[in-house]
């Protein structure tokens, strides 16, 4: 799965993504809007960690590569690796 998947399926995933980073608010998540850039933007900032690192938690959580079979109705075609 590409990030585009993400981006389409943000509603689903917003809730996981801020159990992960529970620093930002509605308001940021919103914004963001399924963005890689402004989630990592929102991430750094809110956690003033480096881009490099921010984009490092994310694509720790999201594993993109596996999640190409999934297809569930009403459900991110995600996974969410554990941390």
């Amino acid at each position: 799965m590409n990030w585009d998947r993400v981006e389409g399926n943000w509603k689903q995933i917003k809730g996981k993504v801020q159990q992960q980073w529970g620093k930002l608010t509605n308001d940021d998540l919103n914004l963001v809007e399924g963005k890689r850039t402004e989630l990592v933007g929102r991430i750094q900032e809110r956690y003033g960690i480096r881009r490099d690192e921010a984009e490092r938690q994310i694509d720790a959580k999201f594993d993109l590569s596996r999640s190409t079979a999934r297809n569930e109705v009403g459900r991110a075609a995600w996974e969410w690796a554990p941390a």
